[in-house]
């Protein structure tokens, strides 16, 4: 009974099964080194990211709609704080994503 409420739980999360589509951006060098929300240090060519309410640990893969390149990252910080965005990736990720030089990208990100 246990496992089959969780499975339903899990199955009427926001993101259980669909993918949720918004601008990306990226926090790097600066603060490379700082402290993160779930305490650890935040390394800025590591594939984690910031998400506003998906529980630290998660992990999500981030498709860039422009270049249809994905990448897995793991949540490990709260944010973004810039209006209109749904995630903010280490730096390292959103080079293998291919948007660094252009700060923001169009992307999809789907909990995995």
């Amino acid at each position: 009974m246990k496992k089959f409420l969780f499975a339903a739980l899990l199955a009427l999360s926001p993101m259980a099964a669909k993918a949720e589509c918004g601008q990306a951006s990226y926090y790097g060098p600066g603060l490379h080194g700082g402290v993160t929300a779930n305490g650890e240090r935040f390394n800025s060519g590591a594939n984690t990211a910031a998400h506003p309410w998906l529980p630290m640990g998660s992990h999500v893969r981030v498709t860039n709609q422009n270049s249809g390149r994905s990448v897995t990252v793991r949540i490990n910080d709260r944010g973004p704080y810039a209006g209109g965005r749904i995630i903010d990736l280490a730096e390292g990720a959103a080079i293998r994503l291919g948007f660094a030089y252009n700060g923001v990208a169009p992307v999809c990100i789907t909990r995995l």
